[in-house]
């Protein structure tokens, strides 16, 4: 794999664009930066959301404003609030997004988290 060189930009995240994606329940609006193998994302989700899948990819998550719920196929579950994070590897939980007030997450994930990535 190539490593991405980004040059210095600012980014205005309030004048970028969403693309809303249903969940299971409610919604989910999404701005994304795609740089290639390293995806950076500001997810705002509605109060009463709940994903529509089970996700296996790694992620570097921050809870910006709200709560979150992470529910883990094996039964547990963490709650992310302001200023918590999660980080995870692909492929070492199989997770589920659940939130019942709302919440805005920043997102980091790509290639790089799958162990297997070489540069």
């Amino acid at each position: 794999m190539n490593p991405v060189n980004i040059p210095f930009q600012v980014s205005d995240w309030t004048a970028m664009p969403a693309v809303r994606q249903p969940g299971s329940k409610g919604f989910a609006d999404v701005k994304t930066l795609d740089f290639g193998f390293l995806k950076i994302r500001l997810i705002e989700y509605s109060a009463g959301y709940e994903a529509d899948h089970w996700c296996e990819k790694g992620h570097l998550i921050f809870c910006l404003e709200g709560s979150l719920e992470m529910k883990l196929a094996d039964g547990v579950s963490y709650f992310l609030k302001k200023g918590m994070s999660v980080e995870v590897s692909d492929g070492m939980s199989s997770h589920q997004a659940v939130s019942s007030g709302g919440a805005a997450l920043w997102i980091v994930d790509g290639d790089f988290l799958n162990p297997n990535f070489s540069k």
